[in-house]
């Protein structure tokens, strides 16, 4: 089957991962309709803004994007975060965390699997802020529609990758009207889902179990600020950014991009970790229908840390990005052999 996908490189160390996570797509002999689009601050200073009508529609007629990074500048008034505006006009409300242990990675926790599902088009991130005199005023923004269709993706993805809970984490005590909207719904979606266990966590008290004992939660659904946020200290505590893949699903193309930022200093040094770039391109083919040469991809990764031999510095070892991608490539292809009948 040809898949159409998009690769959009972005800034800093987005264009060079996004080039090794299609070295991995051809090496896995995938049949697809490439596209190239660009998007972010680079593109800002290139043309006046960081997302063109031109790319938009690039992401909408493909089957799937492969994103790399960008640079956010706070002090720019006039920028706005493309993957931000791609998310909210293609509503993929769902922002999709995983966070697991992979073997011989320096890590805070050990044995830790799971979801993280986050509210992705509201909330915070709405964009409804302004200036009055000496203040400033952002709206947070929580509505019963999207409150109900992440809530059901969270415990419908529950229900079909046979996970028995999900913690729906809010701040109702203190945010009465946005975060108590969020949890009356949640609620009444929980009912629906009599299998599944639910828990209700504050988020402060979210923040410190997650450090206590990851261990203990499976999937896990919030708002978009907080889901940011725990996202981030979850990925911490499996060996940071460079193991943290995500997926933006919804209505529109899915968007699959590693949940690092764009490292501008690192770019063109072949140095970063190539594995949440490469986890979130094994997220894409999952989405795409193929599974198989997803469940190659990730074998792969899980081998080469295993040997521990060829590791980027940030994995404890020495290697450049190319060469530890060279290495989950070659483990790949001995793979397809010894399948072939």
């Amino acid at each position: 089957m040809m898949h159409r996908i998009c690769f959009i490189g972005g800034d800093g160390i987005g264009p060079e991962l996004v080039e090794h996570g299609r070295r991995v797509l051809d090496a896995l002999g995938l049949a697809y309709e490439a596209s190239e689009a660009s998007a972010g601050y680079e593109c800002f200073e290139r043309s006046g803004t960081s997302l063109p009508d031109e790319t938009v529609e690039a992401v909408r007629s493909a089957d799937a994007v492969l994103f790399g990074a960008i640079t956010s500048p706070p002090n720019l008034q006039n920028y706005r975060s493309p993957i931000v505006r791609l998310r909210q006009e293609l509503e993929l409300y769902a922002n999709l965390r995983p966070c697991r242990s992979y073997p011989n990675v320096n890590a805070i926790a050990r044995e830790v699997d799971l979801v993280i599902v986050r509210e992705n088009t509201e909330g915070m991130y709405s964009g409804r802020e302004r200036r009055e005199g000496e203040q400033a005023v952002g709206e947070r923004v929580i509505s019963r529609k999207g409150s109900e269709r992440i809530v059901k993706f969270a415990y419908d993805y529950a229900v079909r990758h046979g996970r028995r809970k999900v913690a729906v984490v809010h701040k109702a005590n203190v945010l009465r009207e946005t975060c108590g909207l969020f949890r009356e719904v949640a609620l009444e979606v929980a009912k629906e889902y009599a299998q599944v266990e639910t828990e209700e966590v504050i988020v402060d008290a979210m923040a410190m179990r997650l450090v206590k004992q990851p261990q203990a939660f499976d999937v896990i659904v919030t708002t978009n600020l907080f889901g940011d946020i725990l996202s981030d200290e979850a990925a911490a505590l499996i060996g940071g950014l460079g193991m943290a893949p995500s997926a933006n699903l919804g209505e529109g193309t899915p968007i699959f991009e590693p949940a690092h930022g764009s490292a501008p200093k690192y770019a063109a040094q072949d140095r970063v970790n190539p594995c949440a770039t490469l986890l979130s391109a094994c997220m894409m083919l999952e989405e795409l229908g193929e599974q198989e040469r997803a469940e190659r991809l990730h074998n792969a990764i899980v081998h080469v840390l295993s040997e521990g031999r060829v590791l980027t510095k940030d994995l404890g070892g020495n290697a450049k990005t190319s060469e530890m991608v060279d290495e989950i490539i070659a483990n790949m292809q001995r793979e397809g052999k010894r399948r072939e009948p």
